[in-house]
């Protein structure tokens, strides 16, 4: 996927600077230049944490980046070739590209329906014509990437329903080819040079829907579990949950050819599940599917954690907000051990009521206790914003931001967005892609916009890449002691004399490397970062992509 981005020289981070580099990359989002209920400007919390002291190399390397300012292309490759963690904010059915879904439709023998630009099942009939027709016709092929994706969106349009509608769209596409469309985006990430991916699927969803019918609601949360749990039925849930989990995998190694002599790229990269919540359903249903997801987190590795999907200022996700972080309280005491992330936030003035702006990000944390949260944009319109800025740093509660979708759904970017004010909290901060196939961009676009818009140095970048692995929800110990992202990152003892890269672990260090995933994974990146740093400094040509890259 090519990066669409205009080139803006690195400036210092002050208000000013953030403003001007926010408009020169204007065109790169594809979006209008106004937002509206600009927020206040960021002020720096008790928890502020010192921008990293660069190493020798790291400074080597970020004298390199700023010397490739003004040469767009090398800035590709320098972004594209930074080793960049892991992949924590993902929905799969809108993570890959446009083109490959109409493919798949294509092959699905899917048709289109000409009024909606819906897919629809087959046979085509009045009204429809066959997706493959998209191969040949080149305007009925740009007609669908346009309905499916945000290509060619206009300026001063409505992205925010633009963008939630295309998954109705190509819904027909996605349900039918869940491992294909994992082998594509464990390519993709691989490729990007991530090192983990966590992707955001709907476990069960058809079960899911008529466990909740039949059982409907009871507002004793306790009594509607036990419901749930009565005959067995929820486990079977479970059990048909790991059936799909099961043909998905075996169609993802065969699309990526994992058992073979070439596998595919995304074949090495560990992958985990999120069990993603309709927050615009009923509460029967909302409880259900977070009861499943969390039983399944106990019970099935592939499965980590759930999460509240579908817009956050629908009419019910507004009306049941707080019912739902009361839902998933309750339920973190059941089962303890599933981890939860949360869409919290993703909401901006004139978009809701100014109450609802009022506590969502803090109800996350503190009533259900989340342990990352994605987006979260109006940080500073809530109430108390500093004491939940001071909270989320203190409890490491991670958030995701993907400024892309971020701008093209709520219109907030640059000085705008909280993400400078979240970093001067001490709040850890993860960039991640949310919807890259809808959005039209990769997970290297976001780091360059992050480098470009906001100033950060090569040390912040790195540091940003190391946290995207250290909220990961990967099992085991971390390499890094204590809060790396407070006290800098310091190896763990086991590990403390080794060098990732330079040579082999020692003896101590590789047996808890092999026990700990998280460390494992933390590992590969540090000996990937280590080599980019030989590789990208003052006076040492580039020569292309490295062999395994």
């Amino acid at each position: 996927m090519t990066l669409q981005h205009h080139h803006v020289p690195r400036r210092a981070r002050t208000l000013l600077a953030v403003a001007v580099a926010t408009c020169a990359t204007l065109s790169s989002l594809a979006l209008s230049p106004g937002s509206a209920g600009a927020a206040p400007a960021p002020q720096a919390g008790p928890t502020a944490v010192p921008p990293p002291r660069p190493t020798g190399r790291e400074a080597a390397t970020d004298a390199y980046l700023k010397g490739i300012e003004d040469q767009p292309q090398l800035m590709r490759e320098f972004f594209r070739e930074l080793p960049k963690g892991g992949e924590l904010h993902n929905h799969l059915s809108g993570a890959v590209s446009t083109e490959y879904l109409i493919g798949l439709a294509a092959d699905d023998s899917l048709c289109v329906d000409t009024s909606t630009m819906t897919a629809v099942a087959p046979p085509c009939g009045p009204g429809t014509r066959p997706a493959a027709d998209a191969r040949t016709d080149r305007a009925f092929h740009d007609a669908v990437v346009r309905a499916w994706s945000m290509q060619d969106f206009p300026e001063g349009g409505n992205g925010h329903d633009h963008f939630f509608a295309t998954f109705g769209k190509f819904g027909e596409v996605t349900w039918r080819n869940r491992g294909k469309l994992l082998a594509e985006v464990a390519d993709d990430a691989a490729e990007q040079r991530q090192f983990y991916l966590e992707t955001m699927v709907s476990p069960a969803s058809g079960g899911a829907k008529q466990l909740a019918a039949d059982v409907g609601w009871d507002e004793n949360l306790s009594d509607l579990h036990s419901k749930l749990l009565a005959g067995g039925r929820l486990d079977r849930l479970v059990a048909e949950a790991g059936t799909e989990a099961d043909d998905a995998n075996a169609r993802f190694r065969a699309a990526g050819r994992c058992d073979t002599d070439t596998p595919r790229p995304g074949c090495r990269l560990p992958v985990r599940w999120i069990s993603q919540v309709s927050r615009g359903s009923s509460p029967e249903r909302v409880f259900t599917q977070l009861a499943l997801g969390m039983r399944l987190a106990e019970r099935d590795g592939r499965f980590v954690a759930v999460n509240l999907v579908q817009p956050e200022d629908g009419e019910r996700a507004l009306r049941d907000y707080s019912l739902q972080m009361r839902m998933i309280q309750y339920l973190r005491g059941v089962y303890p051990d599933a981890h939860v992330t949360l869409h919290a936030g993703e909401l901006w003035p004139g978009l809701v009521k100014p109450e609802d702006l009022s506590f969502h990000i803090k109800d996350a944390v503190g009533v259900a206790g989340a342990e990352r949260i994605g987006h979260g944009v109006d940080l500073v319109h809530e109430d108390d914003w500093q004491g939940t800025a001071r909270s989320m740093a203190a409890k490491e509660v991670a958030v995701e931001v993907p400024f892309t979708s971020n701008a093209q759904i709520l219109g907030v970017r640059g000085a705008d967005h909280p993400f400078e004010t979240y970093r001067r909290y001490g709040v850890p901060v993860v960039l991640a892609t949310d919807d890259p196939g809808i959005s039209r961009v990769d997970i290297s676009h976001e780091y360059r916009y992050a480098a470009e818009t906001y100033g950060l140095s090569y040390a912040e970048l790195k540091d940003v890449a190391r946290a995207s692995l250290e909220y990961a929800f990967l099992p085991g110990a971390s390499l890094w002691q204590g809060n790396p992202t407070r006290d800098g990152h310091r190896f763990t003892r086991a590990c403390a004399g080794s060098h990732p890269g330079a040579r082999p672990p020692a003896p101590e260090c590789r047996t808890f490397l092999a026990g700990n995933a998280k460390a494992g994974v933390q590992w590969r990146q540090e000996a990937a970062l280590r080599e980019f740093e030989r590789t990208f400094r003052p006076g040492r040509p580039w020569t292309g992509p490295r062999a395994g890259a």
